[in-house]
């Protein structure tokens, strides 16, 4: 597996546009949706809107483009003329599936297109094409979009063949490692919009609304505390939980069983159990989250541990309420938090 230098040293590396750390580590810029070389000559992004990948390829399926200035595509500066065209094929309509027959129009050889992105990318032209395609799609997903919007927008006829194209894009997991030690990662249709869950063989980690602005945070959060990287797929503890929402929303399940793993610091874990131990159908006020966590002058550390929480719904953070009784705060929207509690209520 590709190990990324510290992010004190690639946030250094980039401000100071050091090319010897070009094709060590590229960086993601938030705010445009480009990833870049370190070296690149384009103004510096402040850090809290920079996420770091090892390859192009991990780039590419978080929703990035690369970026024309520095050209991260390229191996050597300026790719062959043949290869730039195909990359600005892909560029000028991301959306679009690029078939064989599109690049023998072109007086290309789809298998010499595959060879060379292979040899020099780590992908074949076709995963680099789907890569661009499914990335955009994901960051659609992310923004809130609804799924049959994204998966009919971008060339699928099927939920089942969207999510089968976005795993077969990704392949192996870096150094192939085995999937049982990787965080899977899948989306699941609900009532109140696309969630995605995320688990390791044995725990359910991750639960959020897709439209949620820290999902990003909360992906980096992950593969710190993990050690692990993140692929699409499924496994026994996701389909556990699949189940066991569908009950949820309604109204026939009140206690998840699905094994969670939350890691966190030892105040927000507190927080956290205690959230596990509201019963379903009632709400307590933060003073009180803050009391029965043991630290009762607390309130505000007990709401942002609250609001970190990455496991939604599961734990129950939207059972917590402002002292007066109105809703507060809530990651994935007041609208959410108020149906979640009008569907424990039984209304």
């Amino acid at each position: 597996m590709h190990t990324l230098p510290s992010r004190t040293v690639m946030e250094r590396a980039y401000l100071q546009s050091d090319v010897t750390y070009d094709g060590v580590f590229y960086l993601g810029v938030r705010t445009t949706g480009i990833f870049c070389k370190p070296s690149c000559g384009a103004r510096k992004p402040l850090p809290k809107n920079v996420e770091f990948f090892a390859t192009t390829r991990e780039a590419l399926f978080a929703g990035y483009r690369p970026c024309k200035r520095c050209a991260p595509m390229s191996t050597a500066g300026t790719p062959p003329a043949w290869v730039a065209d195909l990359l600005t094929l892909v560029d000028r309509a991301p959306d679009a599936r690029v078939r064989d027959g599109d690049i023998r129009t072109r007086g290309i050889d789809p298998a010499r297109a595959r060879r060379y992105f292979q040899k020099n990318y780590g992908m074949t032209f076709q995963a680099y094409s789907r890569g661009r395609r499914l990335g955009k799609a994901f960051e659609q997903i992310r923004l809130g979009k609804r799924l049959d919007d994204v998966t009919l927008g971008h060339g699928y006829e099927s939920h089942s063949g969207f999510r089968e194209a976005f795993t077969k894009t990704f392949g192996n997991p870096p150094g192939r490692a085995h999937r049982s030690a990787c965080l899977l990662v899948t989306w699941i249709e609900s009532p109140l919009g696309p969630l995605i869950a995320g688990a390791t063989q044995d725990h359910l980690v991750l639960l959020e609304f897709t439209d949620r602005r820290m999902l990003d945070a909360q992906f980096m959060t992950l593969r710190r505390a993990f050690k692990r990287p993140i692929v699409p797929g499924t496994n026994a503890i996701l389909r556990q939980l699949t189940d066991e929402l569908a009950l949820y929303f309604r109204g026939k399940l009140k206690k998840f069983t699905v094994p969670l793993a939350y890691p966190g610091s030892p105040f927000q874990q507190k927080v956290w159990d205690e959230l596990r131990r509201i019963p379903y159908g009632t709400t307590i006020s933060y003073e009180e989250l803050a009391d029965h966590a043991g630290t009762p002058h607390a309130q505000r550390a007990a709401g942002s541990a609250n609001g970190k929480n990455r496991l939604a719904i599961v734990i129950p953070c939207h059972r917590v309420v402002n002292k007066n009784g109105k809703l507060g705060g809530y990651g994935g929207g007041l609208w959410r938090k108020q149906r979640l509690l009008e569907i424990e209520q039984g209304l």
